[in-house]
C-alpha cells in the first residue's frame, strides 16, 4: 500500500482535533454558510467499549494459527479506568523488548524526568587526571554528523576539548590519565544471556564508562571486551590530538570524591533517554538505566540490585509484580516471564493523571507505520488501518513477539493493550508479527460497544 506522506497524516490529525464549528459568533455571521469538519473531533471518552464488542474484532485475529498455542491480550479502557477484556492471561509470557517499559517507567519515577548523568574528569594530583563514568548510556566519542540526531548525545571530544583548555590555562602540558567505572557493580554482562550475545556484538558488557555503547565500529559490531578502557583509549587519543602528552596507557584508577573537577559533560535527560531505547528498542541503554534504577532506590549498580529496584518501584506505582520473573532490563534473555496486565499497566499508569513525571514512556513509543521499530510494521491487509494510531512498544526474540501500548479508537476512548505470543514457529515469524499488528488496528478502529 502507499502511506500517506507524513505532512498529510499531521494536517488530518490535527483537523480532527481542532476544528469543528465556530461558537461565539455574532448574530449575522451564524447565517453565513461553513465548510463542515473534514473530521469529528475527537473526544475525551468516547463510547464504552464491552467486553462482548472487544472480543467479536479480535477472536478471530487471536484464532489464526500462525500465533502458535500460547498468546493472549488484555485491554484496558483508560477513559474509565477499568479492563474491558482479556484472553489467555492466565499464564505470564515472555515478553522479549516489551520488558524495556518496566525498566524505563522505572528510571522515570526513580530519577526523574530531568535527571543527567555526568562524565567528568577530575584531578588526583599535579598533572595526574581520572576519567570518571557517571553512567551515561549514550555517551559518544565524537558529535553525531547528522545535527538533527536526538537527542543529542555528550561526547568525549567535547570533554577532551574542555580538559585541554583547562590543562593548559593551569600550564599543565603533560599528564598520567587514569579511568574510574566503578559506579556500576557486579558482572558486566548478565548471566542470563545467551553466551553470543556478547560474542556477537547484541549486547555489551555493561559499563558505567563507555563510548558507543562499547561499540569498536559502527553497526552491530565486535564490542569492547573492557568498554571503560576504550573509551579511555579514545578520550587519551583526542587530548593527545589538542596538544596534550599522556604519558601512560590509561589505567584503572579509583578517584577519590574529594578530587577537584577538571571538567565535565552532561547526558540528555532521562526522559529524552526513555524515549530513545524505547523508540529503537536499544538493549544495551535499558541495561544501564536498570543500573541507574539500582542505585536509586539503594539497591546497587549491579544487575540484581536493579531489578530489586524496578520490582520496588513498580510496587509502589501500584502495579502487582508478584507473577513477574525479570532478570534483566532489556528483555533479552528468555527466562522473563511477565503477565500481560503488568506490561500494559505500566502504560496505563504513565497515561493517568497522576503521573505526570512518567509521560516520556508514552510519547517514546513507535508509532506504527512511521517510527522506530513500528516503521516498518501495519502495512499489509487488516492493519494498515493502525498506521499512525498505533503506539507501541515492540518485542521480538525467535518464537517471541509482543505488542504493549495504547490507541484511541475511533470514538475517542483510550485502549490500552499487551498482547504476546512465545510460541511461534519459526516459518510462521512475519504472520504471527502481522497478526498482532492486526489486533492492535482492530482496537484502533472499532467502537466496540457491541
Amino acid at each position: 500500500m502507499v502511506r500517506p506522506p507524513r505532512a498529510v497524516f499531521v494536517t488530518l490529525l490535527a483537523t480532527a482535533l481542532c476544528l469543528s464549528p465556530a461558537s461565539g459568533a455574532s448574530a449575522g455571521a451564524s447565517q453565513e454558510r461553513t465548510a463542515p469538519a473534514v473530521l469529528s473531533p475527537a473526544t475525551t471518552e468516547g463510547v464504552a467499549p464491552t467486553a462482548a464488542g472487544v472480543r467479536k474484532v479480535l477472536a478471530p485475529i487471536l484464532a489464526d494459527p500462525a500465533l502458535g498455542t500460547h498468546r493472549g491480550i488484555y485491554v484496558y479502557d483508560a477513559s474509565r479506568g477499568k479492563p474491558v477484556f482479556s484472553a489467555g492471561t492466565a499464564t505470564t509470557y515472555t515478553p522479549a523488548s516489551t520488558l524495556k517499559l518496566l525498566t524505563t517507567v522505572s528510571a522515570l519515577e526513580t530519577l526523574g524526568v530531568d535527571h543527567r548523568f555526568t562524565s567528568k574528569v577530575v584531578s588526583v594530583a599535579k598533572g595526574s587526571i581520572v576519567l570518571v563514568g557517571g553512567g551515561d548510556p549514550l555517551l559518544a566519542s565524537k558529535r553525531p554528523s547528522d545535527s538533527s540526531a536526538y537527542p543529542t548525545p555528550a561526547t568525549l571530544q567535547d570533554l577532551a576539548a574542555s580538559t585541554a583548555k583547562a590543562l593548559k590555562a593551569q600550564g599543565v602540558r603533560s599528564i598520567t590519565l587514569g579511568y574510574d567505572a566503578s559506579l556500576f557493580t557486579g558482572p558486566a554482562a548478565n548471566a542470563n544471556w545467551e553466551p553470543n550475545y556478547i560474542t556477537e556484538g547484541i549486547a555489551a558488557r555493561t559499563s558505567a564508562l563507555w563510548v558507543n555503547e562499547g561499540r569498536l565500529t559502527s553497526g552491530k559490531a565486535k564490542r569492547a571486551d573492557s568498554p571503560s578502557q576504550a573509551a579511555a583509549s579514545v578520550f587519551s587519543a583526542q587530548l593527545k590530538a589538542l596538544g596534550i602528552t599522556v604519558a601512560n596507557p590509561p589505567r584503572p584508577t579509583d578517584a577519590p570524591a574529594s578530587a577537584q573537577a577538571v571538567a565535565q559533560v552532561l547526558s540528555p535527560t532521562v526522559g529524552q533517554i526513555v524515549e530513545y531505547v524505547n523508540l529503537h528498542s536499544d538493549n544495551d541503554g535499558a541495561e544501564v538505566l536498570l543500573r541507574q534504577v539500582g542505585l536509586a532506590t539503594k539497591n546497587g549498580g549491579s544487575y540484581a540490585g536493579g531489578i530489586k529496584g524496578v520490582r520496588a518501584t513498580l510496587t509502589q506505582l501500584g502495579l502487582d509484580v508478584s507473577r513477574a520473573k525479570i532478570y534483566d532490563g532489556s528483555g533479552l534473555t528468555r527466562i522473563n516471564h511477565v503477565p500481560l496486565e503488568l506490561l500494559a499497566g505500566v502504560v496505563r499508569v504513565a497515561a493517568s493523571s497522576q503521573h505526570p513525571e512518567l509521560r516520556h514512556l508514552l510519547t517514546g513509543l513507535p508509532v506504527a507505520g512511521f517510527s522506530g521499530s513500528l516503521e516498518d510494521r501495519f502495512a499489509g491487509p487488516g492493519a494498515s488501518a493502525g498506521t499512525g494510531l498505533v503506539h507501541a512498544k515492540t518485542g521480538t526474540l525467535t518464537g517471541v513477539h509482543s505488542l504493549a501500548g495504547y490507541a484511541r479508537d475511533r470514538t475517542g476512548t483510550l485502549l490500552v493493550f499487551a498482547v504476546a505470543s512465545d510460541s511461534v514457529a519459526v516459518p510462521k515469524t512475519l504472520a504471527a508479527r502481522a497478526a498482532l499488528d492486526r489486533a492492535a488496528a482492530a482496537l484502533a478502529n472499532c467502537g466496540c460497544a457491541s
